[in-house]
């Protein structure tokens, strides 16, 4: 049976399937859609979108979200190696603003994480060649692509110590989360919602 926990981020949970293992490997299925409906209050959004990231040990991709609207839900796992996945709430308006949480994602558990529109999401590899995958409910367009400092000293994100971040020169780039804020590039709590909501009709 799949354990289902609320992730400190509102609206953003944690599935972790039960895996079988026989002789030959295993068989596991981190989607099952009755038990997302149930869960989230609605279906899972229309898939647009898949991608695969591979990184080798140290990577630390994110801290990402798309523009709102459009928004972008997502639901990650991690089918090969192991990563620490990182969920924060960038959403203005939201009772938890700013806090984060975090889930170690591997191929033993094939955890899978949801992560509502507006939500930002960053990871840190921990092994090489370490295969993240996303179901995305909108295409990649660049221009709605943003991001916030994952090493925002104001955030405390648990990067191990051991870690010496590996990051795109965008990512090193990115403003911190009070900076975003001030610009007016976060999403909108409320619309986040809206957006969600909307899934439940398609």
């Amino acid at each position: 049976m799949t354990q289902v926990r609320a992730l400190a981020v509102p609206g953003a949970f944690a599935f972790t399937p039960a895996v079988f293992p026989d002789e030959r490997g295993a068989f596991v299925s981190p989607y099952l859609g009755s038990l997302f409906t149930e869960t989230l209050g609605h279906p899972l959004f229309p898939v647009r979108q898949t991608s695969y990231s591979v990184s080798r040990r140290g990577v630390l991709r994110g801290l990402h979200y798309t523009a709102t609207p459009p928004g972008s839900a997502k639901l990650v796992c991690c089918p090969h190696g192991r990563a620490l996945d990182l969920v924060v709430d960038l959403r203005v308006g939201s009772p938890r603003f700013g806090c984060w949480d975090s889930v170690a994602l591997d191929d033993r558990s094939f955890t899978a994480v949801y992560l509502p529109v507006g939500v930002g999401h960053a990871f840190v590899a921990l092994r090489d060649d370490t295969v993240m995958a996303y179901l995305l409910s909108q295409e990649y367009v660049p221009a709605n692509e943003l991001a916030v400092s994952a090493v925002d000293p104001a955030l405390r994100l648990p990067i191990p110590e051991d870690i010496d971040p590996v990051m795109s020169e965008r990512d090193r780039a990115a403003p911190t989360l009070d900076e975003a804020r001030t610009a007016g590039r976060l999403p909108d709590f409320q619309t986040c919602r809206t957006i969600e909501a909307a899934f439940g009709d398609r």
